[in-house]
C-alpha cells in the first residue's frame, strides 16, 4: 500500500524520503503487479521520472514546492492527456492519440501531481464489473477470480494495488463509488457541474462527472480541491466557490436508505455501524424510500437516449477505426460501427435510438426526465429535513468474474443504488466500513446537499473511528 501523499511530502520535507524514490516503488510495483491485473493500459515511466526528479532538485534548493508536488495519480481511459493514447477501453477509438489536456489533468499538472499512467476501463464506461474493455478484464487487486467494480475498475485496481495515491475516474451511475465499494476506497462523485467535463469522453453527458478514489481520504480531499471549480470550456462548469475542507463537526440528523434484498453481511455492517453512531449521539432514522423499482428504468432510458446521441460521432471518417473495403458510405458507417464497438456499447446505442424514436420518445424518454425532476424534488425536501442520507452502496459484496455477464439485466441491477445521485446531481462519497467474512469489501455512500461535499467529508471523518 502506498503510504498517504501527506505523509510522503513531509518524509521529503524532512530529509527522510525522496519523490524519485517514491515514483520508482510505484513502478515497481507496476511492473510487478499490472501484468496479472490489466489495470492500467499505459505506463507513463520516464514521464514520471523527471518530474519527480524536478521536484527532489526543488525540494534539494529549498525552492517553495507546489501543493501537491510528487503525489501520484492515474487517469481513466476516458480523459485526455496530451500527446498520449485516448481510447475509452474501445477498438473505435484504436491508435488515437490526444492533442490536449483535460482540466483535471491540467489543474493536477499546475498543482505537481504526476500522471502515472493511463487506467483500463469498462468500454465508453458502460459496465459494472470492467469486463467489458475491449483489452481485457480488470482483475481484483486482492481478492483472486473478482471483479474490481466498473466502469472504473482499473482506476479502482490501481490505486488498491499501491500504484498511485489516487486515481481519475468518471461517474455516470456509481462507476467511481462502486468500484471503491469493491476495492475497499473512498471514492467521491462530485455534485453534477463541480469538477469540469472538457477532455472527458462522454456517455451521458447530463450524467458524467470525474471524480477521485484513494486509499487515504485526506489524499481524496485532496486531489478533489484541485480539480474542482468553474471552468469557462464546459457550459455545465458551476461557478459556485469551492471551499478548502477544513475538519469541523459531523452533521448528525441522517436518513437511512435501506432497500429489501441486501446481502446479509451488507445488512448487519450497516446495522452494527448505525448502533455505533447513535452511541456517540447521531440520529439515525430508517426511512421508506418509495423510488427504488424506478431508479434502474429511468436511469438506463435516459443515459442509453444520450449515449446512442454522443456515439453517433464515431463513424469511422474523422478518427478511430475505419472499416476496409467499404463501397459506400453507408457501408463505411455501418462497418466501422459494427468492426469498433462492443457488444454492450451496441446494445446501449440500440436500446438509447429506440426510445428516442417517433412513437416511443413520449412514452420512454420524456417519461423518464419527468421522473428524474420527481426524484430531485424528493431528494431536496429529504435535506431539508436531514444532513445527508445514507445508503449502501452496494447491495452485494463484489461478485465473481463472469458470474453476471450472461445476464444484463443482474448486471444493470448492481448500479440500483449507486444511480440515484447521478439522476438527481447530489454529491455522494463512498466509505468503505467492513469486511464480509470471506475478506470481501462492504461500503456505504453518503448522499448531501448540491455543493455540500466538505459535509460529506465531516461525516466520513467522523465515521472512520467507528468502524
Amino acid at each position: 500500500m502506498t503510504p498517504s501523499y501527506r505523509a510522503l511530502r513531509a518524509a521529503v520535507l524532512r530529509g527522510e524520503a525522496t519523490f524519485i524514490a517514491a515514483t520508482e516503488t510505484a513502478l515497481n510495483e507496476i511492473t510487478a503487479h499490472n501484468p496479472s491485473l490489466n489495470a492500467l493500459l499505459e505506463v507513463y515511466t520516464e514521464e514520471a521520472l523527471t518530474a519527480a526528479r524536478a521536484w527532489d532538485a526543488a525540494v534539494a534548493k529549498r525552492a517553495p514546492l507546489p501543493p501537491l508536488a510528487g503525489l501520484l495519480y492515474v487517469h481513466k481511459d476516458n480523459i485526455a492527456v496530451a500527446g498520449h493514447r485516448l481510447g475509452a477501453s474501445s477498438r473505435i477509438l484504436e491508435g488515437f492519440v490526444s492533442p490536449y489536456n483535460a482540466t483535471v489533468i491540467e489543474r493536477l499538472k499546475a498543482a505537481g501531481a504526476i500522471c502515472i499512467g493511463r487506467a483500463n476501463c469498462d468500454e465508453f464506461a458502460m459496465g459494472s464489473s470492467n469486463e467489458n474493455s475491449a483489452y481485457g478484464p480488470v482483475a481484483h487487486p486482492w481478492l483472486s477470480g473478482y471483479v474490481p467494480g466498473g466502469s472504473s475498475g482499473g482506476s479502482a485496481a490501481a490505486a488498491a494495488a499501491g500504484f498511485c495515491h489516487v486515481a481519475l475516474g468518471s461517474d455516470t451511475g456509481g462507476s467511481v463509488r462502486q468500484p471503491a465499494a469493491f476495492c475497499g476506497l473512498y471514492g467521491l462523485k462530485p455534485t453534477y457541474g463541480r469538477v469540469s467535463r472538457y477532455g472527458l469522453i462522454a456517455y451521458a453527458s447530463s450524467f458524467d462527472q470525474i471524480g477521485p478514489l484513494s486509499a487515504n481520504l485526506e489524499d481524496l480531499i485532496l486531489a478533489y480541491e484541485y480539480i474542482a471549480g468553474f471552468d469557462p470550456r464546459d457550459a455545465t462548469s458551476s461557478t459556485e466557490a469551492v471551499e478548502p475542507y477544513q475538519p469541523t463537526p459531523p452533521p448528525k440528523k441522517w436518513a437511512w436508505l435501506l432497500p429489501e434484498g441486501l446481502h446479509p453481511e451488507v445488512e448487519q455492517a450497516l446495522t452494527t455501524l448505525q448502533g455505533r453512531l447513535q452511541e456517540r449521539g447521531f440520529h439515525c432514522e430508517n426511512i421508506d424510500f418509495p423510488y427504488w423499482d424506478y431508479l434502474i428504468p429511468t436511469y438506463y432510458v435516459l443515459t442509453t437516449a444520450e449515449a446512442s446521441s454522443n456515439l453517433a460521432r464515431y463513424d469511422g471518417v474523422r478518427y478511430g477505426h475505419r472499416a476496409a473495403e467499404a463501397t459506400s458510405l453507408e457501408t463505411l458507417y455501418a462497418r466501422s460501427r459494427s468492426e469498433g464497438f462492443g457488444k454492450e456499447v451496441k446494445r446501449r446505442i440500440l436500446l438509447g435510438t429506440f426510445v428516442l424514436s417517433a412513437g416511443y420518445y413520449d412514452a420512454y424518454y420524456t417519461r423518464a426526465q419527468q421522473v428524474r425532476r420527481l426524484l430531485y424534488e424528493y431528494t431536496e425536501e429529504l435535506l431539508s429535513q436531514y444532513d445527508l442520507l445514507a445508503l449502501p452502496t452496494s447491495a452485494t459484496p463484489p461478485f465473481r468474474l463472469g458470474e453476471k455477464t450472461t445476464d444484463p439485466i443482474q448486471m444493470y441491477l448492481s448500479d440500483l443504488l449507486t444511480t440515484y445521485a447521478n439522476l438527481t446531481g447530489h454529491p455522494a462519497l463512498q466509505v468503505p466500513i467492513a469486511q464480509t467474512q470471506a475478506g470481501l469489501p462492504i461500503g456505504l455512500q453518503l448522499m448531501g446537499p448540491m455543493y455540500a461535499e466538505n459535509l460529506l467529508f465531516a461525516a466520513a471523518h467522523a465515521m472512520v473511528g467507528n468502524l
